[in-house]
């Protein structure tokens, strides 16, 4: 067996007898010597005008067996002595539970929202209607807010532990095993929600326990050392340990550190607007022709440029993909966006957001470290305001010209849109950025300010605006024996993120037994 750098065409890559002769050339071989071909890498190049992958492919002679891996983890019956409690069954919590099993302990997973297969009703009523339920939508529920937007698996944290335990999971809990190999990995919205069920079975069987329906209301704090959590039931749940994995928009998690006087920190965060553009478009950009090869998979693209002093960036690229509503109570507006696995929606659509930092909002400075929280908050009900819960939008060419659109694009936006000048409802430094960048993104990508584009707002949960600080050991800066970790915490921004924070949070507590 050897390993083998290649590059080839879509249809040298995806048909396997092209992909076989290839390889054999490359080898110098007739294609009857080489045996089991073995993707490890691959990555797709259009840059520079000749679209290819570029793969890494471990190659067996055939004399050789193939033994595919065993994704499966080493889980210990959980002693039922001392528990973990994890607030949220996001990324952070879920793989905090696994990891805890891995080292016999047992984890008690306390989740405001639903079960995932019942959460879906609720999203459903959502954009059908416009009910919000404040515990169970596109951000609250089982999985989090990564179950129902898209599945993305792309990180770039990975000095933060290993990438590819956090893959593992996945695959061993029913991922396609192409996502050990992809350099943007996506497992895909409709694929995600019955992965995250087996993970629920996988705790359960092996002891650790689920409370549904079951808000975090308080902390039990016994001289500086948490002991445990109080819920919304009036019950309360004591243990070893308390990891705080509650996501980026449990505001109600804010209010209490911020009413109890324990640490919080402003934190930088980004607010923009959810772009959509015809599919075949985007294709034809990044692919340099409209005749591009049918083994292409809808393109996606990643933009970033300095405007108006602020960083402005494409965010959760969705190819595909459609928009969702996501507000999480009444009177707010907020968008974001998700693809099935198979991102065959004739659109594309990529959250466009603008870096925000204390320096940008003074007038906010009297709340401290609440600050960037009601910056945002009052930005998502200035939005819901003005358009009365549909979604306020605006053709991309009227935007940077600055008139309202008369007319708006179809969209596959899930709920309704009106339209709206967004140069106007949006905080002026944001609007003006986002008009400067989308015009340098135009440079960068020739065609992608066209009338067929659309802005819906506000895309405003790209992460916390809030810290919950902590030090070295994982542990708050207040208070020994809490965790706070993932999205929610400030320490993560997507879901392999946030998964490996969660496990590092396991391994700091059972460093210290």
């Amino acid at each position: 067996m050897q390993i083998l750098n290649i590059d080839l065409t879509p249809e040298q890559y995806h048909v396997p007898e092209e992909l076989r002769m290839a390889v054999a050339r490359k080898l110098r071989l007739r294609k009857e010597q080489v045996g089991h071909l073995q993707i490890v890498k691959r990555s797709l190049d259009s840059r520079r005008g000749q679209v290819k992958y570029s793969a890494t492919i471990q190659v067996y002679n055939t004399n050789e067996e193939y033994i595919p891996e065993d994704f499966s983890s080493p889980y210990k019956e959980a002693s039922p002595q001392e528990p973990i409690i994890i607030v949220g069954a996001g990324p952070a919590g879920l793989f905090a539970a696994l990891k805890a099993l891995e080292y016999g302990m047992k984890p008690i997973i306390l989740e405001r929202g639903k079960p995932v297969e019942e959460r879906k009703r609720d999203i459903a009523l959502l954009g059908r209607e416009g009910v919000v339920n404040p515990d169970s939508n596109w951000c609250f529920g089982e999985g989090g807010a990564g179950t129902f937007s898209d599945g993305k698996l792309y990180t770039r944290s990975t000095k933060r532990g290993n990438v590819g335990e956090v893959l593992r999971k996945f695959v061993e809990h029913g991922a396609d095993p192409s996502i050990m190999i992809d350099a943007h990995a996506h497992i895909g919205t409709d694929k995600l929600s019955p992965i995250i069920a087996k993970m629920r079975e996988t705790i359960v069987h092996y002891g650790g326990e689920y409370h549904f329906g079951c808000s975090m209301t308080d902390l039990i704090v016994k001289d500086g050392i948490v002991q445990g959590v109080v819920t919304s039931d009036g019950n309360s749940h004591k243990g070893r340990a308390v990891i705080l994995a509650t996501g980026h928009s449990a505001r109600d998690i804010y209010e209490l550190f911020h009413h109890k006087g324990w640490a919080l920190e402003a934190k930088p965060f980004a607010l923009g607007v959810r772009v959509e553009h015809p599919q075949e478009l985007i294709n034809t950009i990044q692919y340099h022709s409209k005749n591009y090869s049918s083994y292409l998979p809808p393109a996606s693209y990643t933009l970033t440029t300095q405007a108006n002093g602020h960083g402005v960036f494409s965010f959760c690229m969705c190819p595909g993909g459609v928009i969702v509503p996501a507000a999480t109570a009444e009177r707010q507006q907020v968008v974001n966006g998700m693809s099935n696995s198979q991102r065959n929606s004739a659109f594309a659509n990529s959250g466009i957001a603008v870096t925000i930092g204390w320096d940008d909002i003074p007038e906010y400075h009297h709340y401290g470290e609440m600050a960037l929280l009601r910056f945002q908050q009052d930005v998502e009900q200035k939005m819901f305001d003005f358009a009365n819960g549909s979604a306020p939008s605006q053709r991309l060419v009227d935007f940077i010209d600055g008139k309202a659109s008369s007319k708006l694009n179809k969209s596959n936006y899930l709920g309704s849109c009106s339209s709206a000048p967004l140069q106007e409802l949006l905080p002026s430094f944001v609007a003006k950025s986002l008009q400067q960048g989308f015009v340098d993104f135009d440079r960068k990508m020739h065609g992608f300010i066209t009338k067929e584009a659309s802005l819906l707002a506000v895309e405003s949960r790209t992460s916390s605006p809030i810290r919950i600080p902590r030090k070295e050991d994982y542990q708050h800066t207040q208070l020994n024996g809490l965790y706070p970790c993932g999205e929610g915490a400030g320490y993560a921004g997507g879901i392999v993120s946030s998964a490996l924070d969660g496990i590092n949070a396991v391994n700091a507590i059972y460093g210290k037994e």
